[in-house]
């Protein structure tokens, strides 16, 4: 079982967490015991409906990857993020010794990882 999660700060964790999904093959949390849907659950505990896209959870269905988080927040990415991992829109390829090294990608808010 993973002991350990990555959290992302982001505009819009929804549309995040389906993108990374995707990408590394993970799976929504499920909602609480008792509840059918995440919005039933946020509902049951007086969660205004408009900051239900306030966070988004995934987890690797094998239990061997790390949990991740994404958080809304309301400021903008700043400098160059430090995550390395897969996945995204294709920047540029950086080569070392005149050979290809990494290639630096962006995931749909733009935020830079290098896949290596």
């Amino acid at each position: 079982m993973t002991e350990w999660g990555l959290t992302i700060d982001c505009a819009r964790p929804g549309e995040l967490a389906e993108f990374w999904a995707l990408a590394l093959g993970h799976e929504p949390l499920p909602p609480p015991e008792g509840f059918a849907s995440w919005p039933e659950w946020l509902t049951s505990v007086g969660e205004p409906e408009e900051s239900w896209d306030d966070g988004a959870y995934l987890r690797d269905p094998s239990g061997a990857g790390p949990t991740i988080s994404f958080l809304k927040v309301p400021d903008g990415k700043v400098v160059k993020n430090r995550l390395h991992t897969a996945g995204a829109k294709y920047v540029r390829e950086y080569e070392a010794d005149g050979k290809p090294d990494h290639v630096l990608m962006t995931d749909p808010e733009g935020n830079e990882f290098d896949v290596v």
